[in-house]
């Protein structure tokens, strides 16, 4: 077994090597909890500081879209850091040297993955929105807002480990083995929609969950395919570094060092924009 940059190389009996990202679960304990609390508190701070601004210039409603919408895109940036997005910004590289003619033959595939998150985004978008428009349209905006910022601050408070919270996720990775039998703008098609599908792979963000619930209880078939959408841009945006004179040991390596601080920064979103929903609608 040879290691690499967090990545893996396995000799299968009698078959090809498989490449292969261990599964990891990293919550932010390497600060101490005093610091931790710290960083709750302040973002629970920012928030309601920041709906006490937003409120006295902006309408609830556009402050509240808004707000998810960055929260939603922020969301698709901070999955990078997640075994399926090790593997995304390790696997899907042009092949050979960095030149203006490799970058030019993998850019199919960027343009693939692309279409692959795409549809997996009209997949579940699509589904969410007709269970929502068939089951919860006449749900009231204030009951779906109370209900998902008190969700969003359990999951605030599980990623900074002072609550633990239910995360249930298919403990699965892209197929690494695809790209010994297919072409690279293949493989790409294959990633981008099992990632876009976003429940069958591993996502290490809660994030995910605050995007499918507003998503569900639209009602609307056309606004959740959009705000799956928005997630999945912050998701496949990151692969755009392979346009770039960029090693992949060191796109891991940064992403490695960043893996403690990117948890906290999703506590601090979900617990902001948590604390935020709710201030907006008590105002």
């Amino acid at each position: 077994m040879n290691t690499e940059a967090g990545v893996y190389r396995r000799l299968t009996p009698g078959g090809p090597e498989v490449v292969c990202v261990p599964d990891a679960i990293s919550f932010s304990e390497s600060k101490s909890p005093a610091v931790r609390f710290l960083i709750m508190v302040s973002a629970v701070v920012v928030g309601v500081a920041g709906a006490i601004l937003l409120d006295s210039s902006v309408v609830s409603a556009d402050a509240l879209k808004w707000m998810f919408l960055a929260l939603t895109l922020a969301g698709g940036f901070l999955s990078t850091w997640s075994p399926c997005g090790y593997s995304s910004l390790s696997l899907l590289r042009p092949a050979g040297r960095y030149s203006f003619g490799s970058v030019m033959r993998w850019t199919p595939t960027f343009i693939t993955h692309a279409i692959g998150y795409a549809i997996g985004a009209l997949m579940l978008g699509g589904a969410l929105g007709l269970v929502g428009w068939l089951l919860f349209e006449q749900v009231p905006f204030n009951y779906v807002v109370a209900g998902l910022s008190v969700l969003a601050l359990g999951y605030g408070a599980h990623q900074l480990g002072f609550l633990k919270m239910p995360y249930p996720q298919r403990r699965a990775q892209v197929p690494h083995d695809a790209r010994f039998r297919f072409r690279s703008s293949v493989i790409g098609l294959l990633y981008g929609y099992a990632l876009g599908m976003n429940y069958l792979t591993y996502v290490q963000t809660p994030i995910l969950y605050i995007v499918t619930g507003v998503a569900l209880f639209s009602g609307d078939i056309v606004t959740a395919i959009a705000i799956i959408g928005v997630f999945n841009i912050g998701r496949c945006l990151p692969v755009a570094i392979n346009f770039l004179p960029v090693r992949n040991e060191t796109a891991q390596a940064w992403l490695a060092k960043w893996q403690e601080r990117a948890v906290e920064v999703d506590g601090f979103l979900l617990l902001s924009a948590g604390s935020a929903a709710i201030a907006l609608l008590v105002l």
